[in-house]
């Protein structure tokens, strides 16, 4: 469809972030570029699924993201071993957060988990560590993705080089125009304008100043829109702002191909954009969520304020897997867009990419009707 799709091997220019394996090969066979977003994934994982990419994704390319934030507070205190990180950034958490976020449980009922199932859910909070994140992406730069993202940051230039050194392209998202000039910079080959209606750690910026401003900022650097994006309507606002692709997320978190559990499924079916806020109750950086009681209480006044990344998610993690144990979904939230408001239905992945790709063009002889229209004025 244009000169990106071309360098990437794709046929239209719809990139899916989706932490699910089984969406990101549905989108990529079905013509887009599924993206693998792998911070809550151990090495191990990471290699298995990857593998199955391989083999699953029909030939066509695939992308993964990576979190690799500047500041942390395993950075900042020079934590390099991580089978010994996670185990002091616990210590680091104060008693006086640890009693808010049991008395926020406490208010709905939800009991401490049994010895058994431990207190670590996933690899998310090594995933946002110098230590954790450095193995993660080693996996990665073993296996032949054609993209790979930082989703946090500028991704540091040993990174950039030895990506570019087997061929693999590298993106990063960002929030503002400068931040945009700073990857120019580094060399990286695609830049994702990442608006305030936009899922996870996004910025203050909303798309229609947001997209154009990246794009001016990166020059010769193809730009994705990303935030509000879920159709072809708006897939083709965002290329009339000047940017050469869509990096698309929310919208795949009710496809068939998802993992997510029918009752949170229905519960996301029904929200609309105010049922999301951007909030440190999550990872301890600005992040766009479901709107929850945890949200709520850690946005207090009366809060002790949510703690610097990854101290936040290890309160976060722990909370979401009791509460999940439980059953009280009311406090169970994650990431989501303000594009929520439009997905009341669940179709499969390739069913999305086509409608946005049917919907664009539509949208796009729409636009030639009305240039039309003025010329013969």
């Amino acid at each position: 469809m244009n000169k990106l799709c071309r360098d990437l091997g794709i046929e239209y220019p719809i990139f899916a972030f989706s932490h699910c394996r089984d969406v990101v090969a549905a989108v990529s066979r079905a013509g887009g570029m599924g993206v693998l977003g792998v911070v809550a994934m151990s090495p191990e994982e990471i290699d298995v699924d990857l593998r199955w990419l391989e083999e699953n994704s029909g030939g066509h390319p695939y992308g993964v993201d990576v979190v690799i934030p500047v500041k942390t507070v395993d950075r900042e205190a020079g934590l390099a071993s991580s089978e010994q990180t996670l185990d002091h950034l616990k210590q680091m958490i104060p008693q006086q957060h640890r009693d808010y976020a049991e008395d926020i449980l406490r208010r709905y009922n939800v009991a401490p988990l049994p010895e058994t199932d431990g207190q670590h859910q996933d690899f998310a909070a090594e995933g946002f560590t110098a230590a954790g994140g450095g193995e993660q992406i080693e996996v990665v730069l073993n296996h032949p993705s054609s993209l790979i993202v930082s989703a946090l940051g500028p991704p540091p230039a040993w990174l950039v080089d030895r990506a570019h050194e087997r061929g693999t392209k590298v993106g990063a998202l960002v929030g503002k125009p400068q931040h945009a000039e700073r990857n120019v910079e580094l060399g990286l080959d695609v830049i994702i304008a990442q608006s305030y209606e936009a899922a996870a750690h996004t910025g203050e910026i909303g798309s229609m100043v947001l997209v154009p401003d990246v794009v001016d900022a990166a020059g010769d650097i193809p730009v994705l829109a990303a935030g509000g994006i879920g159709s072809g309507r708006q897939m083709a606002a965002a290329m009339s702002l000047g940017a050469q692709g869509v990096w698309t997320g929310s919208i795949w978190l009710t496809c068939r191909e998802a993992p997510a559990e029918p009752r949170h499924v229905e519960r996301i079916l029904e929200m609309t954009s105010t049922d999301t806020v951007r909030s440190k109750a999550q990872t301890g950086k600005p992040n766009r969520q479901i709107r929850t009681p945890w949200t709520e209480a850690w946005d207090d006044p009366s809060s002790p304020g949510a703690l610097p990344a990854p101290l936040q998610y290890i309160l976060y993690a722990d909370a979401t897997a009791r509460a999940k144990r439980a059953g009280v979904e009311e406090l169970v939230g994650g990431p989501v867009g303000q594009i929520v408001s439009r997905m009341n239905k669940v179709r499969s992945a390739g069913e999305i990419v086509l409608d946005m790709v049917e919907e664009y063009m539509d949208t796009l002889q729409r636009m030639r009707f009305q240039l039309e229209e003025l010329e013969r004025e």
